[in-house]
């Protein structure tokens, strides 16, 4: 599974990236105000430090307007991922920005209907958001589950992009149903590492050292 991180931190892009864990990079008008920078500049800079795809979201509710910022934001650098909500009118601008042979990140899907007219519509990549199906106590790993089954009926070659992840239980169960890519906020990517066990026994081990007396340099 390709981990995008969501964010518009370009500190924690970096250090994350040092490590290999930065796939591509998703941001929104919330993550832009966050980090309270111009939005061509701070996804420039971002888009000079990854390989991997950006996306960068449209603000229109037109279909014309969404095709006009998404060529106006595609500008930016050629790894940029136009970022449209999905609705009628983004889905028209899916097709004619995907025909351009841009990539497309069609979001705010909540159902398996809106993920196969994204696919059908040419999107490069379907954002299920999974936080806020748990909000209103509906399981969003179900969600994630249905489009994988339907995508693979049909051979779709839209990724499925696991997005509004909250919990490192959510990215094991983005992976372990088969989402092709799973964006998560730097924190949450972090504690993937944590676990009380490696502690306890990190500690033990640690105690035992002291013990000996020994140093290694």
């Amino acid at each position: 599974m390709k981990f995008f991180v969501d964010t518009a931190d370009v500190d924690a892009i970096a250090e994350l990236n040092a490590l290999g864990m930065v796939d591509g990079v998703t941001t929104n008008p919330s993550l832009i105000m966050k980090s309270g920078r111009d939005i061509k500049e701070v996804t420039k800079e971002i888009c000079n430090m990854i390989a991997g795809p950006v996306s960068a979201e449209t603000v229109a509710t037109d279909a014309e307007g969404m095709i006009a910022e998404g060529r106006e934001l595609a500008k930016i650098a050629d790894n940029i991922a136009i970022k449209v909500p999905l609705t009628w009118a983004g889905l028209k601008a899916c097709k004619t920005l995907t025909d351009e042979g841009r990539m497309v990140n069609v979001t705010l899907c909540f159902s398996p209907n809106q993920a196969l007219l994204a696919a059908k519509a040419g999107a490069t990549f379907i954002s299920p958001f999974i936080g806020r199906l748990d909000d209103i106590n509906l399981d969003g790993m179900e969600l994630i589950a249905d489009i994988r089954t339907i995508y693979d009926n049909y051979d779709f070659g839209t990724e499925i992009l696991a997005a509004s992840i909250r919990t490192v239980n959510h990215m094991t169960e983005a992976a372990r149903i088969g989402a092709d890519v799973a964006t998560a906020p730097p924190g949450v990517i972090k504690k993937m590492a944590e676990h009380v066990l490696t502690d306890k026994g990190l500690d033990g081990f640690l105690s035992d050292w002291a013990k000996t007396g020994q140093k290694i340099l």
